[in-house]
């Protein structure tokens, strides 16, 4: 029968999110309850809270989260109750064309549970990013959940949903660095510092992270970077030409999603470069770039959408590397905070006090 837990929503635009209880339906077919471990404060769920998402409020916030299963509906086989996962918001169909073209990774149809759940008079709610798990439970697709090793720290696992994914993701999967490669990150946040973290696994001979704050430029150091740049005080395209020998970057990411920084990526490069854009824009925002210029520079501009990652194979992949010590995700750990701390932690993330707050339940 459905349960009544509690639950972190955002019932209006730019409003204070409030600690509510909610109710969440047994699984359906294809559908799993997840009983929350661990929950990320990530900026996009700020970005839902003040409606730069859509305006389906009330929002059920939290996304970047790790659990244990408790129950599944009919026909799911590929988790059980009792397993330990990381959610994910891009649950593949495995029928679209891109999915039969063995490139599930850019699945054209993803999915969530096709139920809602709801506030205590029958309100419905809009999960973030299909997930809403800044509550004790959550019911999500069964697809949205991947086995990993449940020796893993929660705090660590669940960010791998969100932001350390998408910036290990743009750095790997689709800026492709390689052993020897120079790599500049534009932006030091959740996501670019996941960029430096993944570009030092990858073996790039230099990382260059770029950032206004020192306080990140030192963790980036920290994750991996060779030479850091802080932007307030130094001109970043012309530095990073000349860490790399006059040259620019083989592969520069845009971990910001502004078109000015997005203008220094793309003039940082090497000739033949590559471009990898994974910072989030506005829907207003516009560049500006000559012709000649895309043309005349070769190389590839590319977005990185979710890290184009495949969770079932890239989940428990980089849990290994950190259960082995490669791979510090213990370091995107600021702090940890209680369910009803997310309202504050939204303040600290503002001021760039913490690379990321995370929920334990």
């Amino acid at each position: 029968m459905a349960q009544e837990v509690r639950g972190v929503i955002a019932r209006t635009k730019g409003a204070s999110v409030e600690l509510e209880t909610i109710v969440v339906p047994d699984p359906g077919p294809g559908e799993a309850v997840v009983k929350i471990r661990s929950c990320g404060v990530c900026h996009t769920d700020l970005h839902y809270r003040e409606g730069g998402i859509n305006d389906a409020f009330p929002f059920l916030l939290g996304h970047e989260a790790a659990g244990t299963v408790e129950s599944v509906g009919e026909g799911v086989t590929e988790v059980a109750p009792g397993d330990f996962v990381v959610l994910n918001w891009r649950a593949v169909c495995g029928r679209c064309r891109a999915c039969r073209r063995g490139r599930p990774w850019y699945c054209f149809d993803t999915h969530n549970a096709k139920q809602r759940m709801t506030l205590t008079d029958g309100t419905e709610l809009s999960p973030a990013l299909g997930i809403g798990a800044f509550a004790e439970k959550t019911l999500v697709a069964a697809g949205q959940c991947t086995k990993v090793d449940p020796a893993a720290s929660p705090a660590a696992a669940g960010l791998l949903g969100c932001g350390v994914m998408a910036g290990i993701g743009a750095a790997i999967n689709t800026g492709r660095v390689g052993r020897g490669d120079s790599v500049a990150v534009i932006g030091c946040g959740g996501v670019g510092m996941a960029a430096v973290a993944g570009s030092a696994l990858a073996g790039a001979a230099v990382v260059i992270a770029v950032d206004l704050d020192d306080r990140k430029l030192e963790i980036a150091r920290r994750l991996g970077a060779t030479h850091t740049v802080n932007s307030r005080s130094q001109e970043p395209v012309e530095a990073i030409r000349a860490l790399t020998g006059g040259h620019g970057a083989d592969i520069v990411i845009e971990a910001v999603g502004r078109p000015e920084t997005y203008k220094q990526a793309f003039y940082a490069r090497d000739l033949a470069g590559t471009v990898v854009l994974v910072g989030v824009p506005t829907p207003e925002m516009r560049i500006d770039l000559p012709l000649q210029d895309v043309f005349g520079r070769g190389g590839a501009l590319k977005s990185s959408w979710y890290g184009d990652c495949l969770p079932s194979r890239d989940f428990p992949m980089l849990i290994d590397l950190y259960q082995q010590g490669r791979l510090d995700l213990d370091a995107f750990v600021t702090e940890t905070i209680e369910l009803d701390g997310v309202e504050e932690a939204f303040a600290r993330m503002r001021g760039g006090d913490v690379l990321r707050s995370v929920v334990l339940l």
